[in-house]
């Protein structure tokens, strides 16, 4: 992801796709966005080389952008939204097809809107696990699996999550979403006043870096400011751990998932440390998105059972973790399926 360029985000929306861009998911390891193929890598699943298409398209039009999902594998068809920063929403009620077609079926003759039933392993990613504020008709992508009735719809339509609740209107910006937003923001850089005497004109020259695409320059940045803050501040000090979110987050924009992971992971153990649940669960949330874009299964099993057991200990405390189980359960889910592909890697 390298050589993203965040001021075209704010660039007026551009005419050359459609309404609604079709999509077809005609298998595990295949797919077509606008009808151009789209293969999964070695070691990607279909459902994130999807996602990573549609993300491209939103940031070359400079706004988000809509696509109809047709899985013939779950038999389901959903209106979903996908954002320039790779964040995603169903915008819509999910359409079952007449029946789920295997590879090598005709298609349905015609569908009917009712909630499906969860098929394994479909379309989309696992959940993204940073809620954001929706209105009551659209059902948010990162609100993870469900469990009350009609539980499922989501994960059906290959997305990998049922929608079957709204996401809380006021739930705040967490985890890279959060960052992301003080990065393209005009807010305050810095979090203490010490902070902002040492830390403003740094920051602000990584915040043009990262807008302007020059990931790596932003990289190089990050790591100088990261060590001038830890020799004056300490390493656990408020503003140093505000730089190393922002390391993360880039080192996620420069497609290095798994220090992204790591970096997040390691805060989110200070953060319950300190009895900052909120801080922690933001930090969860962003170590959970990079883990879902580490291509290896063996090193995703290694993350995984990492931010799982740091997530089943900041769920047993009182705070957003304990709030909403589903994106726990949708993290373990994941882990079943990298072991299926740890296994098949192993006997290949």
């Amino acid at each position: 992801m390298a050589g993203l360029s965040f001021e075209k985000k704010r660039a007026p929306r551009t005419v050359g796709y459609p309404a609604a861009v079709p999509v077809r998911v005609y298998g595990p390891e295949s797919a077509s966005v606008d009808g151009v193929p789209v293969v999964a890598a070695p070691g990607e699943e279909i459902q994130q080389a999807v996602l990573n298409r549609l993300q491209s398209l939103a940031i070359s039009v400079g706004a988000s952008i809509h696509a109809t999902v047709h899985d013939d594998l779950a038999g389901c068809v959903v209106p979903l939204e996908v954002s320039a920063d790779g964040s995603s929403r169903v915008t819509g009620e999910p359409v079952r097809l007449t029946a789920p077609r295997t590879p090598g079926t005709a298609a349905p003759a015609h569908t009917t809107p009712s909630p499906p039933q969860a098929p394994a392993d479909r379309f989309g990613p696992p959940p993204v696990m940073d809620a954001r504020p929706v209105t009551a008709g659209p059902r948010d992508a990162g609100a993870g699996p469900g469990t009350a009735s009609g539980a499922g719809t989501g994960a059906a339509l290959g997305l990998g999550l049922p929608f079957d609740e709204p996401a809380p209107a006021q739930t705040p910006a967490r985890g890279f979403d959060a960052v992301a937003e003080e990065v393209l923001g005009d807010g305050p850089l810095t979090e203490t006043a010490e902070g902002a005497e040492l830390l403003a004109e740094p920051l602000g020259r990584i915040n043009e870096a990262v807008r302007a695409g020059r990931v790596d320059a932003a990289a190089e940045l990050a790591e100088r400011t990261l060590a001038e803050a830890s020799a004056v501040f300490g390493p656990h000090h408020a503003e140093v751990l505000h730089v190393r979110e922002l390391s993360a987050y880039i080192a996620y924009l420069g497609d290095d998932p798994v220090r992204a992971c790591r970096l997040s992971l390691e805060l989110a153990g200070l953060r319950r440390q300190a009895r900052d649940g909120e801080a922690a669960y933001g930090n969860l949330q962003s170590a959970a998105t990079a883990w879902r874009a580490v291509r290896d299964p063996e090193e995703g099993l290694r993350l995984g059972r990492e931010l799982i057991g740091l997530w089943t200990e900041l769920a047993a405390e009182p705070g957003p973790a304990a709030d909403d189980p589903r994106p726990l359960e949708a993290a373990r889910a994941r882990m079943i399926r990298l072991t299926d592909r740890a296994a098949k890697a192993a006997q290949a």
